[in-house]
């Protein structure tokens, strides 16, 4: 899988060389060396997928089970707190995809000031949704509250796999805000 992923980042990566020739580059990004924004480009493309997949897990989590001769149904809408990671899901999705088109010639400091936003909502709503899940699979005996993973599997397997893209995004969006900072920084030094 690691060695799909690596053909498909270097396929991806050539893609971008080839249809950005110098001169393009040069007009879309004035102040920026290839080396600079193709990192930029590919984290953001691949975060913008792991948020997407987070959202598309976290909404398909469904599950029922029969307790007492009862129903009940396990879905993300019964939590406020998975409701909110749903959401700044999509709106970072969103947000990635409207920044691949903003080209950064003088908003390079505004997306950077986004990216850290967007980056905060991001991780608090991860690790809200983490303590959620963790209540879900382990109880709090404390206050009598039991695990209910055991009663609906295929919920908690898909809230599981949506956190573990949900923290993969984290990670990646963390990686582009040091990279745009870094080229912050640089175009600060460079124009000084």
């Amino acid at each position: 899988m690691i060695l799909n992923f690596a053909t498909n980042f270097d396929i991806m990566v050539s893609l971008l060389l080839e249809v950005f020739n110098d001169e393009e580059v040069d007009i879309i990004y004035p102040s920026m060396k290839k080396s600079q924004w193709i990192p930029i480009v590919c984290l953001r493309i691949i975060a913008m997928v792991a948020t997407l997949v987070a959202t598309i897990l976290m909404a398909t989590s469904r599950d029922s089970a029969k307790v007492l001769g009862m129903t009940f149904t396990a879905k993300f809408t019964n939590s406020p707190t998975l409701k909110y990671f749903v959401i700044v899901s999509i709106i970072t999705t969103i947000y990635s995809l409207a920044a691949l088109f903003v080209p950064p010639k003088k908003s390079l400091r505004h997306v950077l000031v986004l990216d850290m936003i967007v980056l905060t909502f991001l991780v608090s709503s991860f690790s809200a949704a983490v303590g959620v899940g963790q209540l879900g699979k382990q109880g709090n005996s404390h206050a009598g509250w039991l695990p209910i993973c055991g009663q609906v599997p295929k919920f908690c397997h898909h809230v599981t796999a949506s956190l573990i893209a949900g923290f993969v995004a984290v990670i990646l969006y963390f990686l582009l805000l040091l990279c745009s900072l870094n080229n912050v920084l640089n175009l600060v030094a460079f124009k000084a």
